[in-house]
């Protein structure tokens, strides 16, 4: 009696099997969905385009961007966590979601459980700048003022949990240093007030950053990525400055919902290695302020996303943040 119904049972699951293994074969078979948590024009809706533009372009599909901005990048995120798990619904979002975890906000998704990580596509590096006035050519030269001045100093931020807030908070944790927090409602606003000298320190985006460095408004004296900068060769990073082990670039990455199946996941990351190892996609993303990621694997991915969350819950914690 028992074992026709398991045998029918054990034909049903190989079918079925069968069935998505065909379906990830023939993946991608209609236009994919790429939403980006961010307004159009910013710099994540940027590196989304440029890197729809090659993914299309390879795998012959359109790679469709559908703005779906608000909360700090978490509408758009929940619109994702809540997709089929298909292949045919992907984020291009950036740090700010595991800011956003480790702010301990509640959110209507699990960053970790609610996610398959595809790629990291770019690091955005901030660049310190500091006010023409100061008297600080080097991040040595800064360490040591905040030193001798506990509380006199302060630095700028594009809002409470803002990667600015926390990237300088990674820095004077680690350098056990008192500087005042100010923060605004945005980046232009923090720097104008930089430059007017209303504050001392903003870690600001390059995109913000660059023009105003060229121009002589601000003073950069390092960059906060593991790498120099490609459009500031000369600028060193924080760590070779001797902040030890500082690393706090902006990633920005694509990502599925959880329950995608592997051999999707695999194409996906085939296809963006390939968009990764062209000129013309690293070109673009660096005249854009970022920097093109390297290849990594799947699981590499993850654990990297996973130490992320972990250091920014830490920087957090140290610093007794709570979001607005």
């Amino acid at each position: 009696m028992y074992i026709p119904v398991l045998r029918s049972v054990a034909i049903a699951l190989i079918a079925g099997f069968a069935s998505l293994s065909a379906v990830a074969q023939d993946y991608p078979a209609r236009p994919i969905r790429m939403i980006v948590p961010w307004p159009a024009g910013g710099l994540v809706d940027i590196a989304a385009r440029t890197v729809a533009k090659e993914l299309q372009a390879s795998m012959g599909q359109p790679v469709v961007i559908d703005n779906k901005a608000g909360a700090g990048g978490v509408i758009g995120a929940d619109l994702v966590a809540k997709s089929a798990p298909d292949g045919y619904t992907l984020t291009l979002t950036t740090s700010a979601l595991n800011m956003n975890a480790a702010l301990g906000q509640k959110l209507p998704f699990n960053v970790v459980n609610d996610f398959a990580p595809v790629a990291v596509v770019a690091y955005a590096p901030s660049i310190v700048v500091v006010n023409v006035g100061l008297a600080a050519k080097t991040v040595q030269e800064l360490t040591s003022l905040a030193r001798a001045r506990p509380g006199k100093l302060s630095y700028a931020s594009a809002g409470t949990g803002s990667p600015a807030h926390l990237a300088t908070e990674l820095y004077k944790s680690t350098m056990g240093l008192d500087i005042a927090h100010i923060p605004y409602k945005g980046a232009p606003q923090a720097i104008t007030d930089l430059i007017a000298g209303h504050v001392d320190i903003l870690f600001a985006n390059a995109a913000v950053a660059l023009p105003q460095i060229r121009s002589g408004a601000v003073r950069a004296i390092a960059v906060t990525g593991a790498q120099r900068f490609s459009a500031l060769p000369d600028l060193p990073t924080m760590a070779e400055s001797g902040v030890k082990d500082f690393e706090a670039d902006q990633w920005l990455g694509i990502l599925a919902p959880k329950g995608t199946s592997p051999s999707v996941m695999r194409r996906l990351r085939t296809e963006i290695d390939r968009a990764l190892a062209s000129e013309g996609l690293r070109t673009a993303l660096t005249n854009s302020g970022m920097a093109a990621a390297p290849v990594a694997t799947l699981e590499q991915v993850s654990a990297y996303l996973r130490d992320d969350l972990a250091k920014w819950t830490g920087v957090v914690k140290r610093a007794n943040i709570k979001a607005d």
